[in-house]
């Protein structure tokens, strides 16, 4: 069974989505059970509207919640009642093996290494959230949490994003690009310039170069490596292009009777290619090289978003991956 504390009063739409999301994910794998975080008489009041397996949703309460615009040192710090902490002290005590959150991503990421703690070794625990592209799927590291990086680091995100992409999205050898403005080895800034040529001698990762923006959504790399500025600016952009195209398209299909006929004819396949790139059914973001899982969902998550997030906790666990990247950066290293 894999255990997951789930801080049910994060996020915008919390409790209600976030409730919803954690009865349909232990409906759709006996694997998982959830311990929903928050305010028990709220909870408990949200939980009433479904009819679930009581062994496998367990209320704990916490009389705090952590709003998205405090400061999230001092949050951490003096609410210790919170959601957000009470879910890391689970995950810290060895309570449950993973954590999900869509609430304060300043909170999550400060008290995944303060609480959580990262693993020896690791520099600096990078956001790497999955994201579509035209043959798959890509691993973007880091999206938010280290905008100022040192080569060093990208070279452990490369590591932890190789070993992620082979053991939980089943990516053999996968291959490792570093987000730059120009393919040839010479581009970029100091950064960039720096860290290519760690990256192009590290016999543990498949190295193919440098990958521009524009060539991220043709799926040429699996591992998409950057500081969290670039990272944040990439992901954001790829979430809004997505949005505006589903958008239009449908749009564009209801726009007169002829378009309305030819949409019944395309619909069973344009709704599998849409369902595709859409970006709420690929889950939150693990928080890599920590001693347990920490996953960042978006802070508007509905349910679909929650229950992806906590059934890729599963291929986590199941898969080692902490194991893993602890042989790997330390022995490694």
């Amino acid at each position: 069974m894999v255990n997951v504390a789930v801080d049910a009063m994060g996020g915008d739409n919390a409790p209600v989505e976030v409730v919803k999301g954690a009865v349909e994910a232990v409906g759709e794998d006996k694997r998982v059970k959830v311990f929903l975080v928050g305010r028990e008489p709220v909870l408990r009041e949200e939980l009433k509207k479904y009819a679930y397996d009581a062994e496998r949703i367990e209320v704990v309460h916490a009389s705090e919640v952590i709003e998205t615009g405090e400061p999230p040192v001092m949050a951490i710090r003096t609410k210790k009642d919170s959601s957000i902490v009470k879910c890391m002290q689970m995950v810290k005590e060895g309570v449950c093996d993973a954590l999900v959150s869509a609430g304060s991503t300043g909170a999550v990421l400060v008290g995944g290494q303060v609480i959580v703690g990262r693993i020896k070794g690791v520099e600096r625990p990078p956001l790497a959230p999955v994201i579509p592209n035209a043959k798959g799927v890509s691993l973007l590291l880091d999206c938010g949490a280290n905008v100022d990086a040192r080569p060093s680091q990208l070279l452990q995100f490369a590591k932890m994003g190789s070993i992620y992409m082979e053991s939980v999205i089943g990516v053999q050898n996968p291959r490792v690009g570093l987000v730059n403005i120009g393919v040839e080895e010479e581009k970029g800034n100091a950064l960039t310039k720096e860290t290519y040529p760690l990256l192009q001698n590290c016999p543990e990762i498949n190295f193919i170069g440098n990958v521009e923006a524009r060539d991220i959504p043709l799926g040429v790399a699996d591992v998409l490596v950057c500081e969290a500025f670039a990272g944040n600016v990439v992901l954001k952009m790829l979430e809004g292009v997505s949005g505006v195209l589903i958008s239009k398209i449908k749009e564009g299909m209801m726009g007169s009777l002829r378009s309305k006929i030819g949409a019944l004819l395309v619909k069973p396949a344009l709704k599998k290619t849409l369902k595709s790139f859409d970006t709420k059914e690929y889950g939150g973001a693990p928080l890599l090289g920590l001693n347990g899982l920490v996953v960042k969902t978006h802070g508007s998550s509905e349910a679909i978003e929650i229950r992806h997030s906590i059934l890729q906790c599963i291929a986590f666990k199941e898969q080692n991956i902490i194991g893993k990247i602890k042989d790997q950066i330390v022995l490694g290293d």
